[in-house]
């Protein structure tokens, strides 16, 4: 297997913007207050993130770009929380200290998995024109080093004056570099000539004054006369659960899907597009092939709790898998073997544990449920080798499956407990487990320790082995020959 980058070395992006400090308080809730009608909320750690254009930055440093990052902040400690941020992620600090207003702080009380209270500490007030002055001869100084520009707008001040806006897109264009744009609000006049601008629906609705309701004909329609308006190449209009649309007056729109994935949180999805739609053009990819790296990206974000960039090891599994399932696969659990060694060491490189087992699984039963929530309850993903008809075939005889591998592996796909099913065509699952390394392997307590398929392998490497009590009463086996007797008897 290559494991080659679908992102090439050296890449450098400029972010000019809006810069924030996004804190979380992690508690749970299990009272509301005897004071007022609010929950009551047990901390239990503390955390912080760069915000706004700063996750741009944070999400290009996780893609492994060089990333500089151009804005301002507060003389004050959350400033100081920023650069040392920064320093950790290898991200070259420019923000220039603004003495009127404090570093935007956005504080998240989260708990049960979801937010419950938001705390903004923030100025927007134009820049002085000194500031603005030395922001500019700073990207004029700079911009020569580095492959792409982006300007991340989140209307905080930064990108409010729309001749400096526009002096920083103009710089760009006479050395050829392209520019992205994640807008804000209606005036887009200041985004005038910029490669690309990348809104959601609901801002293109705004600029434009139009109501799309999902007419892509009436999007696509729209989108070519805002960017003859304002002299973009491209506009990359973000759809949520429908994907994305990627126009330009000169070429045929490009719709671009999105695929079903467990949605936890939107925080940053605009940021994480933006960011791994430069680092594609940056590494030569053209405009339709960096979109759908985009979508990818987007994703994986969507599925992480809080503000937290997209790395390299998940967005290469991630893309390679759709590049190989190429929209064809029945579900996204079920995997190639290839594409689920891309998915492990994803998983692996997160901090996650995996635990895999194995088995025919025809005719799901509530002991393989039993089996299935034990084996997940030991690990953050569950793995489940699921074997072939014509394996199958060869253990249980010419009558077996019942179902076939692709419904088989579809119910077992349907439960939350299972991440990923794997087919496998030899009579035991040992090449698999060999290719996929998981941490703890998982059978019955049927078996004994010494007869478990994979073990001394797994054991090697430093993984366990582990048995967990079966759920009596319940066999395959049993419930196809009642199923024959009763049929039978009918006859």
């Amino acid at each position: 297997m290559s494991s080659v980058s679908v992102l090439s070395e050296n890449s450098k992006i400029l972010v000019v913007g809006d810069i924030m400090l996004d804190r979380y308080l992690w508690g749970e809730v299990s009272r509301i207050s005897p004071e007022a009608p609010v929950p009551v909320v047990k901390s239990r750690k503390k955390s912080a993130v760069p915000g706004g254009a700063g996750n741009v930055a944070a999400n290009l440093a996780g893609l492994e770009c060089g990333v500089a990052v151009i804005g301002v902040c507060g003389p004050d400690e959350a400033g100081g929380h920023l650069d040392e941020i920064f320093q950790r992620k290898g991200i070259e600090n420019l923000l220039q200290i603004d003495k009127s207003r404090p570093t935007i702080t956005k504080t998240r009380i989260m708990a049960n998995r979801q937010q419950i209270f938001r705390l903004d500490e923030e100025e927007t007030h134009a820049l002085s024109s000194e500031l603005q002055s030395d922001i500019l001869k700073t990207f004029e100084r700079k911009l020569p080093l580095f492959d792409v520009v982006v300007l991340s707008d989140y209307g905080k001040g930064m990108l409010q004056d729309p001749e400096n806006c526009r002096a920083i897109i103009n710089l760009c264009r006479e050395q050829g570099k392209p520019v992205l744009v994640d807008p804000k609000k209606k005036e887009w006049d200041r985004y005038k000539g910029a490669t690309c601008v990348t809104p959601n629906i609901a801002e293109l609705e705004l600029v434009t004054g139009e109501i799309f309701d999902d007419d892509e004909k009436k999007i696509v329609s729209s989108a070519k006369g805002i960017c003859s308006q304002f002299g973009f190449e491209w506009l990359l209009v973000t759809r949520g659960s429908r994907g994305m649309c990627l126009v330009s007056p000169k070429e045929e729109p490009v719709i671009v899907p999105a695929r079903a994935r467990e949605v936890f949180d939107v925080s940053g999805a605009g940021d994480t597009v933006i960011a791994a739609l430069a680092a594609g053009l940056a590494s030569g990819m053209v405009f339709p092939v960096a979109a759908k790296l985009a979508n990818t990206a987007a994703g994986i974000v969507v599925g992480k709790l809080g503000t937290q960039p997209v790395t390299l090891a998940e967005l290469n599994s991630q893309y390679k898998m759709e590049e190989m399932d190429n929209g064809s696969a029945g579900t996204p659990k079920m995997l190639t073997v290839e594409a689920a060694e891309l998915q492990v060491r994803a998983w692996q490189t997160a901090g996650e544990k995996n635990v895999f087992t194995n088995g025919c699984f025809d005719l799901l039963h509530p002991g393989h449920i039993h089996l299935l929530h034990q084996a997940r309850a030991l690990g953050d993903r569950l793995i489940v080798g699921l074997n072939t008809d014509a394996s199958v075939k060869r253990l249980k005889g010419e009558k077996r499956p019942i179902l076939s591998e692709q419904d088989r592996g579809a119910i077992l796909s349907a439960l939350g407990c299972v991440d990923m099913v794997v087919l496998f065509d030899e009579d035991t699952p040992l090449s698999l487990i060999r290719a996929l390394k998981p941490d703890i392997l998982v059978k019955g307590a049927d078996y004994k320790i010494e007869d478990v398929v994979g073990r001394e392998d797994v054991e090697e490497y430093g993984g366990k082995v582990c048995l967990v009590p079966l759920l009596k009463g319940y066999s395959t086996t049993d419930i196809t020959d009642k199923l024959i007797s009763a049929n039978n008897k009918k006859q």
